[in-house]
């Protein structure tokens, strides 16, 4: 798997980034069962960055913890059966890598959450990374049997790197 993370801001975090991603990245494609070495884009930025992001990509005029832009339409959640209609834009030309998406993370979110929360900088983190590596799977939301299913995995995978709550 290659991450690819870039922090537009110049808050740091008090935890390897890189590191966490890349872990938690891994377990969820390894949970989900993806066959293909594949490609993921983090970028950090603040809470002026992602409201900018929300309005013009969701017309939603508010700050968010994470946004996530997949690469690739599942037709089910987890399920990676690519047409060979879709490879072409599926797939790094020059790596053969399955480019998933980008991830538009929060750091200012990441410190108001955990405190909010009470647990860990570094949990906060590691689970927004999981929801979004989620939704880059194709799992959402918007309905309340979606919505548990996605937090039971989010649990799953965080429970089985030893992420948990403090």
């Amino acid at each position: 798997m290659n991450l690819y993370l870039e922090n537009e801001t110049g808050r740091e975090l008090p935890f390897s980034v890189q590191d966490t991603a890349l872990e938690v990245c891994q377990a969820v494609l390894e949970e989900e069962g993806c066959p293909y070495e594949a490609q993921v884009n983090i970028v950090l930025t603040d809470n002026a960055g992602i409201r900018e992001l929300n309005r013009e990509y969701r017309e939603i005029d508010r700050e968010t913890d994470v946004l996530s832009f997949p690469n690739v339409d599942f037709e089910e959640e987890g399920v990676f059966d690519i047409g060979e209609d879709s490879q072409a834009d599926c797939f790094d030309p020059e790596t053969g890598e399955l480019v998933l998406g980008d991830i538009m993370l929060s750091v200012d979110k990441v410190y108001e959450q955990s405190q909010e929360y009470g647990h860990s900088l570094r949990r906060e983190f590691a689970f927004l990374v999981a929801h979004s590596m989620l939704h880059l799977c194709g799992y959402d939301h918007m309905e309340e049997e979606e919505r548990k299913r996605m937090e039971r995995r989010q649990e799953e995978i965080l429970t089985g790197l030893g992420i948990t709550r403090d």
